[in-house]
């Protein structure tokens, strides 16, 4: 691909739409899309088309992953492996091996529901609350929480770069494929896997001091035997005002499930395991926050 040096610029001054219709810009454009349209679809399936084309790589998303191949967290983005309203997730390949690329819709409308979940968060405070820009925080609030959580041990996707609403992370899966959700399987030891995000939560909470605020089976993957959590960008932190409130949504979710499987399990004796109990030291993944 082309390498552009006008791109940088571009980026700087993205809130400034008036470049766009330019002559040169333009040509740009459809140069970085052709060069994009070249690698994707490459993998095991031709899921390309122009409707999912345009509903997730606008122009904006295109300069941030031209960027990232620029950089060399990207190589080629092969087909999606997860589909929502908020985002699509690819697998996508560099020169380390396999890496996921979550990209984040930009003109989605249930972004104007997500404010609750950076208002409060003493981290972005004071930012703004364009619905662009707001996408662009939400990635560096799922970037640091990842990198929270790892530091303290805790079993989420490595996060590996970012750049405006581009999030690129840890592969979870194998050769066969992304790893089902928890939702989509059965479990042959379901109070042992109760047991061990219990103490996800726990830690998470008395260690991590966040708290992940959507934690159900639709986002935690089984891979190897082991729980992986994902999907923690809501995550916010023990000063947010509303952090008591979804630390308790987030047991009740958990009791609700373990209890679907043919256990008994109280839900106030589970919440004060999370609030009261030691937890444990966990090995650090990756430093930093």
């Amino acid at each position: 691909m082309d390498d552009f040096p006008e791109l940088d610029a571009l980026m700087r001054a993205e809130k400034k739409h008036d470049w766009m219709s330019e002559p040169r810009f333009k040509r740009m454009f459809d140069e970085i899309e052709d060069g994009l349209q070249g690698v994707l679809g490459k993998g095991r399936y031709e899921w390309v088309d122009r409707r999912v084309f345009d509903q997730v790589f606008d122009r904006s998303t295109l300069l941030a992953v031209h960027k990232l191949m620029q950089k060399g967290k990207i190589e080629t983005i092969d087909y999606p492996i997860a589909r929502g309203k908020e985002a699509h997730v690819f697998h996508a390949t560099t020169n380390h091996g396999p890496v996921a690329v979550k990209i984040f819709h930009t003109t989605n409308a249930v972004f104007k529901g997500l404010a609750k979940y950076i208002d409060g968060d003493p981290r972005f405070s004071g930012l703004s609350r364009r619905h662009r820009e707001l996408v662009n925080i939400w990635v560096r609030k799922e970037l640091r929480n990842l990198k929270r959580m790892r530091k303290h041990g805790l079993r989420v996707p490595e996060p590996l770069d970012s750049l405006k609403n581009v999030l690129v992370m840890e592969y979870i899966g194998d050769e066969r494929g992304a790893s089902p959700r928890l939702k989509d399987i059965t479990i042959d030891k379901p109070y042992e896997l109760f047991e061990d995000l219990l103490e996800f939560i726990a830690i998470n909470w008395q260690t991590c001091e966040l708290v992940h605020a959507d934690f159900s089976e639709y986002n935690i993957l089984w891979l190897d035997g082991e729980p992986w959590v994902i999907d923690v960008g809501q995550s916010v932190t023990r000063q947010h005002p509303s952090s008591d409130e979804f630390l308790i949504r987030d047991v009740t979710r958990l009791v609700d499930w373990i209890n679907r499987q043919g256990h008994s399990v109280d839900l106030a004796e589970s919440l004060a395991r999370v609030l009261d109990d030691p937890v444990p030291s966990l090995p650090s993944f990756s430093g930093g926050d």
